[in-house]
């Protein structure tokens, strides 16, 4: 049920933004300028040494927004991520040392696949939500419509590609419950904050 209710908030949030920081400093003007843009959600990245920090000031000073870890490859990573205060667990493929720590902790997972075999490890492990990654490289809404019609009871978070010219298109299929996305994210926090009310805006 707790996991209903998170990927609930995920879909009604349409958009998950893919964040990158680089160091502690930058993480509160980017995840104000998110929060101010209307869209408290944010998927820190594991891809720099700062991300363990930046996830647990950033659910420290925004309590009420939807904070998870991305890029999350193995088991040191999630356990790092879950102290700080991650609700949520994301992978660019299927791990299944991730899949059973956040299993352990009645974590939400959504492992990477692009293929109909990661769809079936994924789903041996009871997984059903699924992130579609890269999803402009492996043929995007057309990929992820073929692997639906095999398993018609996934949810799909396409990431990779996705931009304001082609996000509608992709929340467009019923399947997709969310994109991931890291166009708002380039620029000042005045920058990102306006690019998100843009985005916002565009998939209501």
């Amino acid at each position: 049920m707790k996991h209903e209710k998170l990927l609930e908030q995920i879909k009604k949030t349409k958009i998950v933004p893919v964040v990158v920081l680089n160091s502690i400093e930058e993480t509160l003007p980017k995840m104000r300028a998110l929060v101010n843009g209307g869209l408290p959600c944010a998927e820190i990245t594991f891809r720099t040494p700062c991300a363990a920090d930046a996830i647990a000031l950033t659910v420290k000073e925004f309590p009420d927004m939807l904070v998870g870890a991305g890029t999350v490859i193995n088991k040191e990573q999630c356990e790092k991520a879950l102290k700080a205060g991650s609700k949520f667990i994301v992978s660019p493929g299927f791990s299944s040392e991730v899949a059973d720590c956040c299993e352990k902790h009645n974590v939400l997972y959504l492992p990477g696949i692009v293929t109909p075999t990661e769809a079936m490890a994924a789903i041996a492990k009871g997984l059903t939500t699924l992130k579609f990654f890269p999803a402009s490289n492996y043929g995007g809404l057309k990929t992820i419509k073929a692997i639906c019609a095999a398993f018609p009871y996934l949810q799909i978070m396409p990431t990779g590609g996705i931009n304001e010219s082609n996000i509608s298109e992709y929340l467009a299929y019923d399947k997709i419950l969310a994109c991931g996305g890291s166009w708002m994210m380039s620029g000042t926090p005045e920058e990102i904050e306006e690019k998100t009310r843009a985005a916002v805006a565009l998939v209501k």
